[in-house]
């Protein structure tokens, strides 16, 4: 299997992400691409969010380290 491969399984899931990809006129991998990409901006997105609350919570002991 190739990097770029995804293995999808349920017929349900499927069922859905066909109907899905038709009724908007796409192609199910072009469907497929766009949900993970929206996905990972998502997370990166939370883990953004959290590194920085976690700077600043810490960011006494960060500035006294990068001394």
């Amino acid at each position: 299997m190739g990097r770029d491969a995804v293995i999808l399984s349920g017929a349900e899931e499927l069922a859905a992400l066909s109907d899905l990809a038709d009724a908007r006129g796409l192609p199910v991998e072009e469907l497929v691409r766009e949900a993970v990409r929206r996905y990972v901006d998502e997370e990166a997105g939370r883990v953004r969010d959290e590194a920085g609350r976690l700077a600043r919570r810490h960011e006494e002991l960060l500035r006294r380290l990068g001394q």
